[in-house]
């Protein structure tokens, strides 16, 4: 079993319950990180995880309200287009209105690009004017590798009672400047659904950005 795999679980908490989800497990573009990809439908893994302020925060205490985990990378080019359009930080605001719990997650090991400790996560918060609910530090990439996040952004959605409702892009555009092209934010489509009490229409997608840089 691969070593990093095992360091890195010594810091997540996994809800029992996960270990009935389908798995598959695939390789990242990286020949030495093995990423399990859940299925939609099953029970989101629990964990535990500092966020930028050092305050532990768990998946399990939101039960009973929609999250959204977004894999994030300030350094990456289609992270810097979300946050620099102000898309992502105006998806935020819509998610809080709506009782929505949106949970920033950087996954990114020491040394690698992309990393940030909780100072460094503190300043970009405020400079770019995010509004998630906690940016939560997985240097171990623990968490990352749990949910299969390969990209930058990548998104997730968890219902209410603790079900994976999405996984993959966060809008249709594949990462294409086109302007003409209708975009589709695939996130805030599946919490209107979810809060609706329907079906997401559109529960998984590719997800396109920069890798997450992995230990």
């Amino acid at each position: 079993m691969n070593k990093k795999l095992v360091a890195g679980a010594a810091v997540l908490l996994l809800a029992a319950g996960a270990f009935a989800i389908p798995r598959a497990i695939t390789y990242f573009d990286e020949p030495d990180v093995q990423l399990v990809d859940l299925a939609v439908g099953g029970a989101a893994p629990d964990f535990t995880l500092a966020d930028a302020t050092g305050r532990q925060v768990s998946l399990a205490q939101f039960r009973g309200k929609p999250v959204v985990l977004e894999w994030n990378n300030p350094g990456c080019p289609f992270v810097k287009k979300q946050y620099g359009s102000g898309a992502m930080q105006r998806a935020h605001a819509a998610a809080a209105r709506d009782g929505v719990v949106w949970l920033s997650v950087n996954s990114s090991a020491p040394g690698k690009q992309g990393h940030m400790d909780a100072e460094e996560a503190r300043e970009f918060i405020a400079e770019s004017g995010a509004r998630p609910a906690a940016y939560l530090l997985d240097p171990q990439g623990a968490v990352g590798r749990t949910y299969g996040a390969r990209t930058t952004p990548h998104m997730f959605v968890v219902d209410p009672s603790g079900k994976l409702a999405y996984a993959g892009a966060i809008d249709s555009s594949g990462g294409s400047d086109n302007p003409a092209a209708p975009v589709r934010n695939h996130v805030l489509a599946a919490l209107a659904e979810v809060r609706a009490g329907k079906a997401v229409s559109v529960p998984t997608s590719r997800p396109f950005g920069c890798s997450v840089k992995y230990g």
